[in-house]
């Protein structure tokens, strides 16, 4: 592709299509060569995800510049996108810097004010050709900083979604369909009928946030009733550090992170393979 591109154009082709477009947490240079070069070894468009404090840990401008290395690198669609984040000015300023797609997250608000704030956003983005996602309704557990107590998750309505999306003028939405940050207490139950609803009444591609330890045939279901980008961060980032562990505990002399870090990018690969698979997105580039 040889450049950043936007999600919006990556997600209407998943949604034409039907097959979603993994989104995975990235964190440093290590963890972008991996959900890269496997995305471009199975052919799949990938989204590149980072959260407010990830940025702030390996800062924008590296994350903008090695994507724009991978881009050069490797011929197939690459997004970098701000992942939940809820202050409009760092996102104007992120988006200033190169960043082509961006979630804000004002989730916690009411209604009307959820709305005010999306629509400022998404008048800034389109007049630099960036995209814009929002969530109506909370889910619960923890992404990154942010945590959301069992008791104050909200179910999307559908009918909300639908004028959401018009008055708002957004690229996507995330729904809250029963999925939630980080690891489940049971058995996640996705209801399936609201989804369906959701997508008979909104004309954007849908966002399913919470999909880490979300059984594979729950995901696939939800990308057949219209779910167009599924996130990724949890299932990465214990495979990852569990490797690295593993290595030190046999390697206690370690200290070379030129050999360290090996172990954890092998097992990063290994999700990586599986979600791009569950996701449908193979040779889809």
């Amino acid at each position: 592709m040889k450049e950043i591109v936007s999600t919006k154009k990556i997600l209407l082709k998943a949604r034409k299509e039907r097959y979603a477009v993994p989104a995975f947490n990235i964190h440093n240079l290590e963890t972008i060569q991996v959900v890269v070069e496997t995305a471009a070894e199975m052919k799949s468009p990938v989204i590149l995800a980072g959260t407010p404090s990830t940025l702030k840990y390996a800062g924008a401008d590296y994350i903008i510049s090695i994507a724009k290395a991978a881009a050069k690198k490797y011929d197939i669609p690459i997004a970098i996108h701000l992942d939940h984040f809820e202050n409009t000015q760092t996102i104007k300023s992120y988006l200033d810097l190169g960043f082509k797609s961006a979630m804000i997250d004002a989730s916690h608000e009411s209604f009307e004010k959820n709305i005010e704030i999306v629509k400022e956003v998404v008048e800034y983005a389109h007049r630099l050709g960036a995209t814009v996602e929002a969530e109506l309704g909370r889910l619960g557990g923890q992404e990154d900083d942010l945590v959301v107590d069992e008791k104050d998750t909200m179910y999307t309505n559908p009918e909300s979604a639908r004028e959401f999306v018009e008055r708002t003028g957004i690229d996507s939405l995330a729904v809250a369909v029963g999925t939630a940050h980080g690891l489940y207490k049971g058995e996640p139950k996705l209801d399936f009928n609201r989804l369906k609803e959701i997508r008979a009444l909104v004309n954007v591609p849908l966002v399913l946030h919470g999909a880490s330890d979300v059984p594979d045939d729950l995901v696939k279901k939800a990308i057949e009733l219209g779910i167009c980008k599924v996130n990724v961060a949890t299932d990465l980032k214990i495979p990852f550090a569990s490797a690295v562990k593993k290595y030190f505990i046999e390697h206690p002399e370690a200290s070379d992170p030129r050999q360290y870090m090996i172990p954890g990018k092998v097992a990063m690969k290994d999700v990586v393979i599986h979600k791009i698979k569950v996701c449908g997105s193979e040779n889809r580039a």
